[in-house]
């Protein structure tokens, strides 16, 4: 049975007229004839009337024709829900985004994004770089935003720039010690603060990864999830963090920022995206990137 059969059917009922049905159809009478029979044959029941001027249903035909309309109903709306689908899934944009970018220019690069595309519904969801890479895999979103360098031969990587570390430290350690940027030395005593707690490699790694290449051994560490949490933390006089420049831009009582003066105390910020994606947008988003930069005197890819 297909769904012709249903609808060929449904055409000689509604019309009560081969002749008149074939026409609606757009099809030959004696093809039309032949695929009813063919209906017919599936249920090993006479579901018209043979001879009837009008044609009539029999009994049993009125049962399988409310029937078969209903099924048609189903296919109809169906097709008007893929449509729809196919037309939310070209006018949306997925972005995932590591919370620390909020504090840089994530929103207003987004908000540049908005006024070139306010038909595209944007979506943005908080990952961390490990869980963008696997999300941009599975479609879930097109393109993300992190601070991790992870190889992938399905993801294509583009450094927007390093941004510099600085230290975020609680307002009494902060007013206890001379004023100016600090070194990791500096910090040796102290206890420090990593976010986030899971999904390897992260932020975390890179933070011990710069203490070890200045051979400093942090007396304590903690690790927390979020990035809230650990500066919580520091104003609870729990320990410092070190934490990306723009983080600054994020006032918290207790909380005091010092600059960082240590070779390679940068972090990057990498846009990422499917290789070999064909959507206008990944181009669009980055040429927002661009312009922002520009604006504010930023470098691009440095």
């Amino acid at each position: 049975m297909e769904l012709r059969h249903l609808r060929y059917f449904v055409a000689v009922a509604r019309e009560q007229s081969f002749t008149r049905a074939a026409e609606a159809m757009h099809v030959a009478q004696p093809a039309l004839s032949k695929q009813v029979q063919q209906f017919e044959e599936e249920f090993g029941l006479a579901l018209i009337e043979r001879g009837s001027r009008p044609v009539r249903l029999t009994e049993p035909g009125r049962v399988i024709y409310e029937q078969a309309l209903q099924i048609l109903e189903r296919v109809d709306d169906l097709r008007e829900t893929g449509r729809r689908l196919r037309v939310a899934e070209r006018n949306s944009f997925r972005i995932g985004f590591v919370a620390s970018t909020l504090y840089g220019r994530l929103p207003e690069i987004l908000r540049g994004y908005r006024m070139k595309r306010p038909d595209v519904d944007m979506t943005l969801l908080e990952l961390l770089t490990l869980e963008q890479i696997a999300a941009l895999k599975e479609g879930r979103i097109d393109v993300g935003f992190g601070r991790v360098e992870i190889e992938d031969p399905a993801i294509a990587r583009v450094l927007l720039r390093n941004e510099r570390l600085i230290v975020a430290v609680p307002m009494a350690w902060d007013a206890e010690r001379p004023p100016g940027p600090l070194k990791l030395r500096d910090l040796a005593d102290t206890a420090l603060i990593l976010y986030p707690k899971s999904a390897r490699p992260n932020n975390a790694d890179r933070i011990l990864a710069l203490f070890r290449e200045h051979g400093v051994r942090p007396a304590v560490i903690h690790e927390v999830r979020e990035l809230q949490t650990a500066l919580g933390l520091v104003a609870a006089e729990a320990g410092v963090c070190v934490v990306p420049a723009s983080i600054e831009r994020l006032r918290r009582d207790g909380v005091a920022y010092r600059p960082l003066d240590e070779e390679r105390a940068l972090i990057p910020v990498i846009m990422s995206y499917r290789k070999n994606d064909p959507s206008p947008e990944i181009g669009l988003i980055l040429q927002c990137v661009k312009e922002d930069y520009e604006r504010e005197g930023l470098r691009f890819g440095v």
